[in-house]
């Protein structure tokens, strides 16, 4: 039988992964009031057969809260949330870090407590709009320009959610640098137009993430930090812009020195976005030393070649795991993937769409 590398063991710097599968990240809000529950824990440990699971974004502050029913990781009921998660996930022999996202200017006051902020590097408004519960569809507000004051405030605010993720037991913590929430705020002119040390240069514009990245690594270890990103990517109102390139490979120099565990490049062309060029992928391998994790639209099959290229050390599946929970034991045995996904219930509140997703050995066995 020919050897499949995505099942083959992994070690990532000092965690070791029984397979070389990660579950990517996917806003499901079903945390109801912004707290991680009992429905999530069962979720995650229907697919804890992955290497590594990274949850779906969580936010390290109040003023990050720009979706409807996302978690957090800033309070004790949210830590204490989230050990139902981690336990269940470990109780299978699964790895799992949480995904650190703030939202910043891609939200709505809507969706937040009564005395949080929506901040982002500079006050331009991003083009589009955010569902809420409470008032349905709402443009996007003019965010409110971070002072230095507001900066080092959410600097701290994630490296204490890293803290807080340690005191829940997950294994680790990924920085949510893509997809046009905050960090990459940071990263992009398009949407940081600041005149300081945070903004102008290459080097400026990375100097936020970077500097968090630091703390986080310092405060629990630089072996149980990673990072995504998405350059190239458009999602949240991200045009392209000239120093894409020199961007990212600034920063993959500067994250290698870091030394952190990983480097997480989504790419979502196959759901209608701008391909991210394989140079730029090879380009951030190059620089960066650690694992790379490589995600968007991955067959079994592309996995395969990816891993035995060398282009990638593990691959992340997204919507394969949503109607396919026992994904992995299909890739073992060569099962079918389920082809029915009900789209609606992406975002919604309850069971369906969510956990109510059949394994092919239950399947197989009532049609017995």
């Amino acid at each position: 039988m020919k050897n499949i590398e995505l099942l083959n063991p992994y070690t990532m710097g000092t965690i070791e992964l029984k397979n070389r599968i990660v579950m990517a990240p996917m806003t499901r809000s079903r945390a109801i009031g912004n707290i991680p529950n009992d429905l999530m824990a069962e979720y995650y440990e229907q697919r804890a057969a992955a290497g590594l699971i990274v949850t779906e974004g969580t936010s390290p502050s109040p003023n990050g809260l720009g979706y409807s029913r996302i978690p957090g990781i800033f309070s004790e009921a949210q830590v204490e949330g989230w050990k139902k998660t981690t336990k269940a996930v470990h109780s299978r022999g699964g790895k799992i870090f949480v995904q650190l996202m703030h939202t910043g200017r891609i939200g709505h006051r809507a969706n937040m407590p009564g005395d949080a902020v929506i901040l982002a590097p500079s006050a331009l408004k991003p083009t589009g709009q955010v569902w809420t519960d409470a008032q349905g569809l709402q443009d996007y507000p003019v965010p409110t320009a971070m002072m230095i004051g507001e900066i080092r405030r959410a600097q701290q605010e994630y490296v204490a959610a890293a803290v807080h993720a340690r005191e829940a037991e997950f294994d680790g913590v990924e920085l949510h640098g893509a997809n046009g929430y905050l960090l990459e705020q940071f990263l992009s002119p398009a949407s940081n137009q600041r005149n300081d040390q945070y903004g102008g240069s290459v080097e400026n514009r990375c100097r936020f993430l970077l500097e968090l990245m630091r703390g986080a690594a310092e405060a629990i270890g630089k072996e149980r930090v990673g990072v995504r990103l998405s350059p190239y990517g458009v999602a949240s109102d991200m045009p392209h812009y000239p120093e894409i390139d020199s961007t990212y490979k600034h920063l993959a120099e500067q994250v290698n020195r870091i030394g952190i565990s990983y480097v997480h490049i989504v790419d979502h062309s196959s759901m209608g976005a701008p391909i991210v060029p394989v140079e730029i992928k090879e380009a951030i391998r190059e620089r960066f030393k650690g694992t790379i994790i490589l995600s968007g639209g991955y067959t079994k099959e592309r996995a395969e070649t990816e891993l035995r290229g060398g282009l990638a050390d593990l691959i992340a599946f997204g919507r394969p795991f949503i109607n396919n929970p026992d994904l992995v034991e299909r890739f073992v045995h060569g099962w079918p993937l389920s082809q029915e996904l009900d789209m609606t219930t992406f975002y919604t509140p309850g069971d369906k769409g969510y956990t109510d997703y059949p394994m092919y050995a239950q399947q197989a066995l009532e049609m017995v």
